[in-house]
């Protein structure tokens, strides 16, 4: 298995962040900047044609300019959907929702004055269905809202992290297929230190960009790190 752990594209609470370095006036759920939704473009590019079937650890991997995928699957939080829809576009895939591949947390407002992370429901069945009519959602997804449960703490994001890694090579695993998921930076961090098992009390920080792309590759008992945070592909000028 090829797993490339992607990015969403820049988001209004990312500008946010950006412009002021604060989170106040964040929204729970945001949508893609106008530079988000050129990001997501040129991402998707990258994946309309089909590069090389090689099995095993790649290590010419930077000189692929096209990437094939089998799978994609994506985060039901807005900006990630969005972005996702872009790559399905162009990759010919039908894109998969994963509520477990969301942002580390979930969704929720904060408390101006308290600082209590509150959480809230989500967006609800129908939204999506409405919305965006091509992403395939799972048939469990509840109408009352695909989240609609309190803040997560880090303890659930780690085990949510070792399901979703023991899922992906329980489906993916034993074969060649070439997996995209469509995720977030919190979660990120927590998947690398899980699947490395890096120390909780390392002091480390995995830097992954808008639209950045990693690679891991699974094969024949190995697992590599090809490259990570690749953005070769992004115009300088919408590096975010």
């Amino acid at each position: 298995m090829q797993l490339f752990f992607i990015r969403h594209a820049q988001s209004f609470n990312n500008a946010l962040w950006e412009r002021t370095g604060s989170s106040n006036g964040r929204s729970e759920d945001p949508e893609l900047t106008e530079t988000g939704i050129k990001q997501a473009k040129i991402l998707a590019k990258q994946f309309a044609h089909s590069a090389s079937d090689q099995e095993g650890l790649n290590h010419n991997a930077w000189k692929k300019e096209e990437l094939h995928l089998t799978h994609l699957y994506t985060s039901l939080m807005i900006r990630a959907v969005s972005t996702g829809i872009e790559v399905a576009k162009c990759a010919g895939l039908k894109l998969m929702a994963w509520p477990d591949i969301h942002e580390g947390g979930g969704i929720f407002v904060e408390d101006p004055e308290t600082g209590v992370r509150v959480g809230r429901a989500g967006k609800r069945r129908r939204f999506f269905e409405e919305n965006y009519p091509e992403l395939i959602l799972p048939p469990n997804l509840e109408e009352g809202g695909w989240w609609n449960r309190p803040h997560e703490s880090t303890e659930e994001c780690e085990a949510r992290a070792r399901m979703v890694i023991d899922t992906l090579l329980s489906r993916h695993g034993s074969g060649s297929d070439r997996v995209a998921m469509i995720s977030h930076v919190g979660f990120y961090n927590v998947f690398l230190r899980v699947l490395f098992q890096i120390p909780e009390q390392a002091a480390v920080w995995f830097a992954l960009n808008n639209c950045g792309i990693t690679r891991i590759d699974f094969a024949k008992g190995e697992m590599g790190l090809v490259y990570a945070n690749r953005l070769d592909f992004m115009p300088v000028d919408l590096i975010s």
